[in-house]
């Protein structure tokens, strides 16, 4: 809400609800439709520390936000867990009244049992997990550093023990590569507690070499998993949530589809982003981004600031995906592991 108690809205009359923030664009897989490692190799400069926003400089901006609507934050990367003392900021993010869901997108790699309980400690409400395939050869081949996939079950085990409920895990399917595994992920998963999702591949950043003949669509995940484990449609618990929801009907549990390819979602979208250097992005497939970091540099008071943000939404007009062709994937879009997933 602004201060006159009106809602802000961009020019398709989206509010501004959830700021996804990208706390470091360093990652310690190489997964193949994110960071491959022909682009994210030793030669590769990334965000260096100085130029990363600081805590404050976080908390001050999500402060900001929240006065402007935002009510739910979502930390991502990169891997997030490889920014130091993560908690910290978890700690002070959690202090923000207006804020009511603090998220944490992770590749589990680095959750251990206590990782996990310092996050839950430190106020994390929710974790969201990337695994992409259950038998090592496979899920290897897409992280690309021969990382395995008990250690991903693992963390998952840890964020359940610790108390952080309503687990979801994301599975990016990319045909040719990791279609096979839809039914032993939606098998592994059923009854779990846990809400598997499947994300359509994207044509995010440049560097994964995206084709529409690699996308495995919703409506073909839906019928493969619907054969074998009979499956019904569910509404959306928010106005804006990515996933359409689906559950077993045998009451064990559901899924979700996240379908930014055949089924774009524009039209609801109430995110915005904030890469880990200051740079605000209105979309996930943004081709550039406005400098906040400069101006939380500067000495702008709050007022300043909140105009600024206030100004960059109500200009906002995005919907790539409801436009996408050949000449808007021909863009040069900013990667994924820079603007946060």
């Amino acid at each position: 809400m602004t201060a006159s108690n009106s809602i802000l809205a961009d020019q398709l009359k989206r509010p501004i609800r959830d700021l996804r923030i990208s706390v470091i664009d360093r990652c310690n897989f190489r997964c193949v439709y994110c960071m491959p490692k022909s682009v994210f190799n030793s030669s590769y400069e990334f965000i260096s520390r100085e130029d990363l926003l600081s805590f404050e400089e976080i908390r001050r901006s999500a402060e900001l936000f929240s006065r402007l609507g935002v009510r739910k934050l979502r930390l991502t990367g990169g891997e997030p867990l490889i920014r130091p003392n993560l908690e910290d900021l978890i700690r002070d993010l959690n202090q923000l009244p207006l804020i009511e869901d603090i998220c944490l997108t992770t590749n589990a790699a680095l959750l251990t049992r206590a990782r996990a309980d310092s996050l839950k400690q430190a106020g994390l409400q929710r974790i969201n997990i990337s695994l992409d395939a259950l038998d090592d050869a496979t899920f290897m081949k897409i992280n690309d550093v021969r990382f395995p996939v008990q250690r991903v079950l693992d963390g998952i085990d840890n964020a359940r023990a610790a108390g952080l409920p309503n687990l979801k895990v994301n599975m990016v399917v990319q045909k040719g590569i990791n279609e096979h595994s839809i039914l032993p992920m939606a098998r592994y998963f059923h009854d779990s507690g846990h809400v598997l999702r499947f994300i359509e591949f994207m044509d995010v950043g440049q560097s994964n070499d995206w084709q529409l003949d690699q996308v495995v669509s919703s409506q073909d995940i839906v019928e493969m998993i619907n054969a074998e484990m009979p499956i019904e449609a569910m509404g959306a618990k928010v106005p804006g949530e990515v996933a359409k929801r689906w559950r077993y009907r045998d009451g064990r549990g559901e899924i979700g589809l996240i379908s930014s390819v055949t089924q774009p979602f524009c039209r609801d979208c109430n995110r915005i982003r904030l890469s880990a250097n200051g740079k605000l992005h209105t979309c996930l497939f943004a081709t550039h981004g406005h400098d906040l970091r400069s101006r939380l540099r500067s000495g702008a008071d709050d007022a300043a600031l909140s105009e600024f943000l206030k100004a960059i939404w109500e200009k906002r007009g995005d919907r790539y995906s409801e436009l996408r062709s050949e000449k808007t994937r021909s863009l040069k879009k900013i990667e994924m592991s820079y603007i946060g997933g």
